[in-house]
């Protein structure tokens, strides 16, 4: 519940004094205006304009609201509107008492320069009143109870100044503002409020060791994770806890709500900088074609629509299998693009002649193919669902683009296909595979982009996190050693279209993703970005490696060389992956067959068989109790 000041006077009483002041303005005026011998022969004029200046004043004021305001909070916003209203209603007095003065022949002298100084007078009186008001409201919370603890503020910026404000002002928390950290030079040994700016945000560690601090507040909203992450590192260090404001409120009352997170920013989590794309040739590529994207609806799918509308295609193909996510995707770009051709097509790539139709009728130039199935501990419990749709459906697509033309095939790979020991990371080799042998074949420009996890997208680690601190934890880790490659969905959309720029056939592009993340260290840093503490506000518990994951994952098999290309951030295999294209005809219609009679077991000897490397065997049946 919050905290009312213990000092209130209702407007009523306000008004009641207003009155008293409007009387002591008029009457003051008149004697400072005059000598003390000339008071009596005035009073009658000085009555008429405390009658006058009550009659119109009152009103005035209350029209222009300061009747309808809490004073007890008054900023200089209300000074302004004290200062209009005051102003107001005293031309309108002169006004009358001029008219009065002029034709009423009534008052029989009356200085006219006593209403210059009657509003001077006004002013000060009913502005002085509001703020000394204020003032006693302030003097009331002061006192505190127990011993205050002593907070250092990273940020003297507009939501610094605040929260200093608000815990000098506030009496039911005991935290005193000792002083700010700020880079920017021109805060530098300023004060705000009367707290000072001691320092820059990289003296954190020595301000620790030379003021007594006990607690730190990161008072920049929109403070990038690497800054929290620096604040909190030197705070564990120290030993003195820290908090980020993602709301007043809660930094105010001492308590961050798990339901009112700050937000985080992905690119936070990377723990490098993102990705700058490179438009020159994406443009070329793009722009005035025909284009295709399958999982359209999907967290790529539907990223790689975004882009690629940016670039201006005679048209664009929305195929998906899921109707809502395609209805989204299509009110979102028809509310971006509201020119563009856009056709959302529901079909599923494991149907052959529904996809061929397809392509008949909309004769794609530039192809995207993102549908896939993505689960790993699921694909290991759905071996058949793996195939037909990361497999077969692939080879529809790929047969299709084949027959009508397409000129320029994307795949959208991951890293699990390399040495892999589980079904989804054998279906996607074998799908890579599909497309690479498609382009020796044809010569056309067909190729795979391939890279790993990805921040963010429906069904990640992120999301579930989010999720779990949400609801106050714990958070799970499967592992503390599980490491993967992290992106952020932008990034990966980036590399699939300089893919599309920059493939003649048959390459495998690789981005540069920096160094492997380790799943816990991602899951304290989003903790701590939330604006909690892990192992204080949220647990984190380990669950067990699920079937068929690794505990870190490669992007090209070992002792593959591989080489830069015209993106600084962008690689590819420098030898091509050589594909018996007989033997992959085989393998892929072996399973076909053995996916309709739904033989699991004999599936995964035929992954294994058909994939240099492979080990899919290795994994031990799924026990369902560990997919999640």
């Amino acid at each position: 519940m919050e905290s009312r000041p213990r000092f209130h006077i209702r407007n009523r009483f306000v008004l009641i004094g207003d009155i008293a002041l409007v009387v002591i303005s008029v009457l003051g005026s008149f004697a400072l205006r005059l000598d003390v011998g000339e008071l009596p022969f005035y009073f009658p004029a000085a009555l008429i304009m405390c009658a006058v200046a009550a009659l119109v004043k009152i009103p005035v004021y209350y029209f222009f609201g300061l009747y309808r305001r809490l004073w007890v909070y008054a900023s200089t916003n209300e000074l302004r509107l004290i200062t209009v209203a005051v102003s107001a209603a005293s031309v309108l007095t002169s006004g009358v008492m001029l008219a009065i003065i002029t034709f009423g022949h009534i008052v029989p002298g009356m200085p006219r320069s006593a209403l210059g100084i009657d509003w001077l007078l006004s002013l000060v009186l009913i502005g002085g009143s509001r703020f000394t008001l204020r003032i006693l409201a302030e003097q009331s919370a002061m006192p505190r109870n127990g011993k205050s603890r002593r907070v250092l503020i990273i940020g003297a910026g507009d939501a610094g100044a605040l929260v200093a404000r608000e815990l000098q002002k506030s009496s039911q928390i005991n935290f005193v503002p000792i002083g700010f950290l700020d880079d920017d030079p021109a805060k530098q040994r300023q004060e705000i409020y009367g707290v000072p700016v001691i320092g820059r945000v990289r003296d954190l560690a020595d301000v620790l060791d030379n003021h007594q601090t006990d607690e730190v507040i990161i008072a920049i909203p929109s403070a990038p994770g690497r800054l929290v992450r620096l604040v909190n590192d030197v705070c564990r260090l120290k030993g003195i806890p820290s908090r980020t404001i993602p709301g007043i409120f809660e930094l105010i009352g001492g308590k961050v709500s798990v339901n009112r997170l700050r937000e985080v920013d992905i690119t936070d989590l990377l723990r490098r900088d993102p990705i700058k794309i490179d438009d020159r040739l994406v443009g070329s590529t793009l722009s005035g074609k025909r284009v295709l994207i399958t999982g359209a609806g999907g967290s790529i799918g539907r990223e790689i629509s975004r882009q690629v509308a940016r670039w201006s295609p005679a048209e664009l193909v929305l195929l998906g299998h899921g109707e809502n996510s395609i209805f989204e995707a299509l009110l979102e770009l028809s509310e971006n693009f509201p020119s563009l051709p856009i056709h959302p097509v529901i079909a599923d790539v494991r149907d052959p002649n529904r996809i061929q139709e397809v392509f008949k009728q909309h004769r794609p130039e530039v192809l995207f193919h993102a549908a896939a199935h993505k689960h790993v501990p699921l694909m290991e419990a759905n071996v058949e669902e793996a195939v037909t749709n990361n497999v077969l459906g692939t080879r529809n697509i790929v047969e299709a683009a084949n027959r009508h033309g397409v000129e320029r095939l994307v795949l959208i790979s991951t890293d699990k296909a390399i040495r892999p020991v589980n079904v989804m990371g054998a279906t996607k080799r074998l799908a890579e595979m599909i497309v690479l042998d498609a382009a020796h074949r044809n010569g056309r420009a067909y190729s795979v982009v391939r890279f790993g996890n990805v921040l963010g997208s429906r069904g990640s680690v992120v999301p579930r996190f989010k999720n779990q601190i949400a609801r106050g934890g714990p958070v799970t880790v499967t592992h503390p050693d599980m490491r993967r490659y992290f992106m952020i969905i932008p990034e990966a959309v980036h590399l699939v279209l300089q893919a599309a720029s920059m493939g003649q056939g048959g390459e495998v592009f690789l981005l540069n993703m920096g160094q492997q993340v380790r799943i816990l260290d991602l899951a304290e840093d989003l903790i701590r970005l939330s604006g909690l503490e892990p192992g204080r506000d949220i647990e984190i518990t380990f669950t067990g490696i699920r079937p068929g994951e690794k505990l870190s994952e490669d992007l090209w098999e070992e002792g593959m060389q591989f080489q830069p290309t015209a993106h600084p951030e962008i690689y590819r295999a420098a030898e091509e992956e050589h594909v018996d294209s007989d033997k992959l005809s085989r393998a892929v219609e072996q399973l076909a067959h053995l996916s309709h009679q739904a033989e699991t077991d004999s599936l995964i000897r035929v992954l294994d068989e058909s994939i240099p490397s492979a080990s899919v065997r290795s994994t031990p049946p799924p026990d369902m109790t560990s997919l999640v």
